[in-house]
């Protein structure tokens, strides 16, 4: 076994710790800032220090409400956002891995022109066509809806993209095995694609709960009233550009818990986002 020497460990740890503290310091200073009451915010300089207004800021913030924003709590705006996150990452997901198996597995006319057109949209992200698809959502009825929030952003091009790339590399002798087996399409799919998926589903739905956890501008046209806000609205909705008129501590309260539940995503699931990004082998 070949023991490595030198200074390189013991920098390299050094400029980790540096980095860390660099990325974690603005987290935990919004942190402390949360704690305290906004006579002490408005009055520099800010402890270091957690304040003892922590059970009042946070309890007040989930479980009361906000004036700026209609006087919604916190645990509305979680949960908002939380059920477009969710609906947006397995929506994507679901539709990705049936239109990369219909490409792969089935033939059929003008089967790679269909890939092609939804490989194309990846030109056409939500901010070019925001208009004909609001104009859509308004005759359907579903302003200020979970449908309204969720169903315009669940296609996706660079999921299906990254199915059909794996489904290419499933031997062929798989497929002629499970045919002779008896298996039809969907219980192949089922039995045998899912599990030799899940590190690219695991990969794929970090990426996309980020992704639908932090819109901004489609929850911003697509919902009026406070109750149907998403966090990040809301977020926006309560910094005022005078600063005696902004709640700043439930301003950082609410920042906080913004940042907990991608957070959890990702520490919860990093071992099968790793995987499904680096594991050549399946």
């Amino acid at each position: 076994m070949i023991e490595k020497r030198g200074i390189g460990r013991p920098i390299a740890h050094v400029v980790l710790i540096l980095g860390v503290l660099v990325v974690a310091f603005p987290i935990y200073y919004t942190f402390v800032a949360s704690t305290q009451s906004l006579v002490t915010i408005l009055r520099p300089p800010l402890p270091l220090t957690p304040g003892d207004q922590a059970v009042a800021n946070y309890s007040g913030a989930i479980f009361g409400g906000i004036g700026r924003i209609g006087g919604v709590g916190v645990g509305t705006l979680l949960f908002n956002t939380l059920v477009m996150a969710l609906g947006i990452a397995l929506g994507k997901i679901f539709i990705s891995i049936l239109s990369a198996f219909a490409v792969v597995f089935f033939r059929f006319p003008l089967r790679m022109v269909f890939f092609w057109l939804i490989f194309v949209t990846l030109m056409l992200p939500v901010e070019v066509r925001i208009l004909p698809t609001y104009k859509v959502m308004v005759d359907l009825g579903m302003i200020d809806t979970y449908a309204g929030l969720i169903l315009p952003l669940i296609a996706s091009a660079t999921a299906t993209l990254l199915f059909r790339q794996f489904f290419l590399t499933i031997p062929s002798e798989l497929v002629e095995a499970a045919r002779i087996d008896g298996a039809g399409p969907l219980r192949f799919l089922k039995d045998i694609l899912l599990p030799l998926s899940k590190t690219n589903i695991a990969a794929l739905f970090v990426i996309l709960f980020i992704y639908g956890w932090t819109q901004y501008l489609w929850p911003l046209l697509v919902t009026n009233d406070n109750q149907m806000n998403t966090i990040v609205i809301a977020l926006r909705k309560m910094v005022s550009f005078a600063d005696a008129d902004t709640p700043w501590n439930m301003v950082m309260v609410t920042s906080i818990l913004a940042i907990l539940p991608p957070v959890l995503v990702v520490v919860g699931m990093q071992r099968w986002f790793v995987r499904g990004l680096v594991e050549s082998e399946k």
